[in-house]
């Protein structure tokens, strides 16, 4: 149902963030640079970063793309699903299912993190059904490629 990301995937896995950035599931697209630098850094190593390709029938369909951090909160090793697509003829199939079944199945890790956009019902049921829950808080962030336009809002600070 889902394998390794390999070198010879990197067409299919372009294409899948493609649809993946250009869906409802995200706020916004992202440069398609990003895709060859996560892809570069996959391929480099499995310390940051793992991907997987979801097959049905020995089909590719979908991907799903993890990274990996310390949490001293969570007591050890974090995993973050960053991004999960299947095609849309392929969903309801149980592939993200049996995909978070088997992250569950690992020694590690101790934590299991997943975004979803709010008004994604069918994505926060799924989740809630494998065991996710909303943490009470809110993360913060600063995105360097979009931080042109506020620049002058952080010399401030």
């Amino acid at each position: 149902m889902f394998r390794r990301i390999e070198e010879s995937d990197r067409a299919l896995y372009y294409r899948y963030v493609d649809a993946f950035y250009h869906s409802d599931a995200v706020e916004s697209p992202v440069p398609v640079e990003n895709y060859r630098v996560t892809f570069d850094e996959m391929m480099r190593s499995e310390t940051y970063l793992r991907g997987y390709i979801f097959e049905d029938g020995g089909e590719p369909c979908g991907f799903v793309l993890l990274s990996r951090t310390f949490s001293q909160e969570a007591g050890g090793m974090s995993v973050t699903i960053e991004e999960i697509y299947v095609e849309p003829a392929y969903q309801n199939r149980g592939l993200a299912t049996a995909f978070f079944r088997f992250l569950a199945a690992q020694r590690e890790p101790m934590r299991l993190r997943i975004e979803v956009e709010d008004d994604n019902i069918g994505a926060r049921r799924l989740y809630e059904r494998m065991g996710f829950r909303l943490l009470p808080y809110r993360q913060m962030v600063i995105d360097r490629q979009r931080q042109n336009n506020s620049d002058s809002e952080l010399r401030d600070c």
